[in-house]
């Protein structure tokens, strides 16, 4: 039986509740998190959250919620793309650490995304096959744009990117579909604003 359903497990809610609070810490500079080795953390863990974010440099999302270590369980990858074994990461948080919030956190001025529009717009391969995994993982979230010209398209294509991974990591696995149906797992789409540091929450509870 999945640790999801053990009654200590913390609420989707107050994980949440505790995530915006941190970041309202990080935006005002008042950080509290112990961010250094302390005595039994190797005698196990209890992440109250499971961030599926992009791999860039600015995005920590320990730092970004002014978590400690031990806090969150983090996943990161160019573009916060959905793959089987990052959806397996997330399925070992649930599973094995009774996490109920998994919060899947796009960014402003994502390279993935750049490299997703250039890809639409102009067209052309990536250097590698491997960085075309990523993209090609991307480009289909990105319908409905609006032209090229408009300021507002990399707004609205991070959006919709993180919308859609949100919705294909549950879609991707039955486990986590089975939990988000029973109300043991909330999955929750945001954007952190790297000119602000605010992290904004676009939606709860992803459905299968």
């Amino acid at each position: 039986m999945p640790r999801t359903f053990a009654l200590d497990s913390l609420d989707p809610n107050l994980s949440l509740q505790r995530l915006r609070d941190g970041n309202r810490r990080f935006v005002a500079g008042n950080e509290t998190a112990l961010r250094g080795w302390r005595p039994g953390l190797a005698e196990g863990q209890r992440p109250f959250a499971a961030i599926l974010g992009c791999s860039d440099s600015r995005a920590p999302a320990e730092y970004v919620f002014d978590q400690g270590l031990g806090d969150l369980f983090v996943i990161r990858v160019a573009g916060n793309v959905v793959a089987p074994s990052l959806v397996g990461s997330v399925e070992f948080a649930a599973s094995q650490f009774g996490t109920r919030l998994v919060v899947v956190m796009g960014h402003s001025r994502c390279g993935g995304i750049a490299a997703a529009l250039h890809a639409i717009d102009h067209g052309g391969m990536p250097e590698s096959k491997n960085l075309k995994s990523i993209v090609d993982r991307i480009t289909p979230n990105l319908t409905d744009l609006p032209p090229a010209s408009d300021p507002s398209r990399v707004v609205v294509a991070t959006r919709k990117n993180v919308l859609a991974s949100a919705r294909d990591l549950v879609r991707s696995s039955p486990l986590l579909g089975d939990l988000v149906r029973e109300g043991r797992v909330v999955v929750v789409a945001s954007v952190y604003d790297l000119e602000t540091g605010v992290v904004e929450f676009l939606e709860q509870g992803a459905k299968s």
